[in-house]
């Protein structure tokens, strides 16, 4: 091994890696330098590379690492120190006392040195619970894209009033457990003149959710308008209603762009409605809760409204949050900073009472949270994290049988050597914040608490590597959110899985997910369906996800079609005939298990016009009724299988050439299915039975 070769290693930086069992590719050059110095390391040349060893050589013997982990089943591992080093832990309550022959509790301590020598040194000790918090029962939820379900109530897209009235209905009537969201975090708002992105997937901050979400008439000042100020709201009402009808009834997208502008002028209006006593306190205690978080992020939205979203073309002086410069801009904007507080509050306590609304109903677990990978470049997370971020880097995943160029998701990773550092305090304070209002909590990508595939920027995707991250310390900090929070953790480890991640996650009681027609004997001839009895136990159990078809589209072949006219397959008689095959054989099983109706067994492929839509609502009930007799602790009902819809929230590979993330709930005909309609439906009561249906 190299000299470089032996750097990237002491960093985590793969200097090869194997695409597939016997290969190995070889990364550029080029690409460790940039990676390694975006950890902060000079490479460049000999004479550097030998600095930089004999540097980490003197930091691997310093007095204490940066971050522990321990369990609170054994005694914490004393670290390798001097001889007669005095050793003190400090609870996360303040309880003092040597490092003891007991198990340390679980939380998030620190431990203190001091060497016979002199030297003092301090590290984070986070003991995390030997396991997650676990599903009590077996529990059967709904998967829901918020923005999706509109009712006769919203304005233009689903909001957090929605969500409570589906957890009310889902919990008490329907029997459902959960409810799985996209990620509601806060979005980057759109430069002038463009469109906000709409993924929720590549959010301006994980850490506080948007406040497009909101329900305007929920919130209590709403109530308290005097009659000028009502005067003033009633165009915005009627504006919303034309919002809502342009795309439950002309079956237009949904814009968020409008929505959010006549619910920012709606909002602009009950900010001048005074706090009660009691809610003044209640916001003043949640902003203090929150810390320089909140204010980082409310300062960065006021700054995005004067200076434009990407902060990187902000005046020097702005473009981080501790300087002198921003100092003074947020004194000066302290009325519009204490709007975008005030609307992150307005936000939490509707997520709160959404989650409410799920336990009064009887719901096991809730409201479902998704966590996203990452964070938009641009966004408040990226401007107050800059210390903890890797510059001109990017998440995205190396080339696949899918895609051969790699993937680039666009978001800047976290830096594992400064995650360290920080006891991993970033990282708790987001995963608790997002648990806060949740029965459970899904890591998008968990493989990425093992390693993510980091891509130069100017770089083609194929040409990044994997760095790795201290994966204990990763599972440890959301372990403790969720025990903190009671809620379970769902990992979604679906793709490329390096061998031993899913037994890990596992042994933490971290789910996994495993989809229908993804789980098949892959090293067998004619890849058959694994039976039932052979799934995992803790896992959430789906037939779709929002990145794959609806199931009516798979039994019909319009998903194929879909892709064909995106021109996303070289090969679409080829593509046709493999789903064909693949649907034929998951029919057949289902006909050999007894889980087929008679109007759902009349062979695989497209169905008719006539009548069909029985046989159509058979197919997938029956894929659901296999979901049923498999061990998973969690089922997951896609909800617009509920109504035969045929259109994917998300086409992956596609940015302009299909409406993603932009759809709402809609049946075969492309008709959109209000709430109201779809708590009153037999067939979504139908298939939440089949997803119950145990067998004889």
């Amino acid at each position: 091994m190299d000299a470089l070769a032996r750097l990237a290693a002491t960093h985590g930086v793969a200097t090869s890696y194997a695409p597939a069992p016997g290969e190995s590719v070889e990364v550029p050059r080029e690409t460790v330098l940039a990676v390694l110095r975006a950890l902060g390391v000079d490479a460049e040349g000999p004479d550097a590379i030998s600095a930089a060893l004999a540097r980490g050589a003197a930091d691997a013997g310093r007095l204490l690492p940066p971050t522990l982990v321990g369990s609170p089943s054994r005694p914490l591992a004393p670290p390798a120190v001097p001889t007669g080093t005095e050793l003190r832990l400090v609870t996360e309550n303040g309880e003092r006392g040597p490092l003891a022959a007991a198990p340390p509790p679980v939380g998030r301590h620190t431990l203190h040195a001091r060497a016979p020598d002199g030297r003092t040194a301090t590290a984070t000790v986070l003991v995390p619970p030997d396991s997650a918090p676990l599903a009590r029962r077996r529990e059967v939820g709904l998967m829901v894209q918020l923005y999706s379900l509109l009712s006769r109530r919203s304005w233009g897209m689903g909001d957090l009033g929605d969500l409570a009235d589906l957890a009310s209905w889902a919990g008490s009537v329907g029997g459902v457990g959960f409810l799985q969201l996209n990620p509601l975090h806060a979005a980057v708002p759109p430069a002038e003149g463009e469109a906000v992105d709409p993924s929720p997937y590549r959010p301006a901050t994980r850490r506080f959710a948007d406040p497009v979400h909101l329900r305007i008439e929920a919130v209590p000042e709403f109530g308290y308008l005097d009659p000028g100020a009502r005067e003033r709201i009633e165009p915005l009402l009627a504006r919303a209603a034309t919002l809502r009808r342009a795309v439950l009834d002309e079956r237009l997208p949904i814009d968020r762009d409008a929505v959010w502008a006549v619910k920012r002028a709606a909002l602009e209006i009950l900010r001048e409605v005074p706090l009660s006593p009691g809610r003044a306190a209640a916001f003043h205690r949640f902003v203090d809760s929150c810390g320089r978080s909140l204010t980082d992020h409310a300062t960065w939205c006021a700054l995005a409204e004067r200076h434009g979203p990407d902060w990187h073309r902000w005046p020097p002086g702005l473009r981080r949050p501790d300087s002198p410069e921003t100092e003074a801009a947020r004194v000066e904007h302290a009325a519009l900073v204490d709007f975008h507080r005030w609307l992150a509050w307005l936000t939490d306590t509707q997520l709160a009472g959404a989650q409410r609304a799920a336990t009064d109903a009887g719901m096991g677990i809730g409201l479902l949270h998704d966590l996203a990978v990452g964070v938009h470049p641009d966004g408040s997370d990226a401007w107050a994290g800059q210390d903890v971020l890797a510059g001109g880097m990017s998440v995205g995943a190396p080339p696949d049988a899918f895609n051969e160029r790699g993937q680039d998701w666009g978001l800047p990773p976290w830096r594992p050597d400064a995650l360290a550092e920080t006891g991993y305090a970033p990282y708790l304070e987001l995963a608790g914040a997002l648990a806060r209002h949740a029965g459970g909590l899904r890591v998008d990508h968990v493989m990425g608490q093992f390693r993510l595939w980091w891509i130069p920027e100017g770089a083609e995707p194929r040409d990044g590597t994997y760095v790795a991250y201290d994966a204990d310390a990763m599972l440890a900090v959301l372990s403790l959110a969720a025990h903190r929070a009671g809620a379970v953790l769902v990992g979604e480890d679906l793709g490329t899985v390096e061998p031993g991640v899913r037994e890990r996650l596992a042994e933490r009681g971290v789910a996994g997910t495993s989809v229908l027609w993804f789980e098949r004997h892959w090293d067998r001839a004619g890849h058959p369906p694994l039976e039932p009895a052979e799934w995992r136990t803790n896992c959430l159990a789906t037939v779709t996800t929002h990145d794959l078809p609806a199931t009516a589209a798979r039994w019909d072949g319009s998903d194929v079609r879909l892709r064909e006219r995106l021109g996303l397959l070289a090969d679409p008689a080829g593509a046709a005939a493999e789903s064909e095959a693949e649907l034929a054989d998951w029919l057949e099983t289902f006909e050999r298990m007894g889980l087929l109706g008679p109007a759902g067994s009349s062979g695989a492929g497209a169905t008719g016009e006539s009548g069909d839509a029985v046989e159509e609502e058979e197919r997938i009930a029956a894929a659901y009724r296999f979901l049923a007799l498999t061990p998973a602790r969690l089922v997951g009902v896609w909800l617009p299988d509920a109504v035969g819809d045929r259109r994917p929230q998300n086409v992956p590979g596609t940015w302009r050439e299909y409406p993603n993330w932009r759809l709402p709930v809609a049946d075969a005909t492309g008709r959109p299915v209000t709430l109201e309609e779809l708590t009153a439906s037999g067939r979504l009561a139908r298939l939440l039975a089949a997803a119950r249906d145990r067998g004889p």
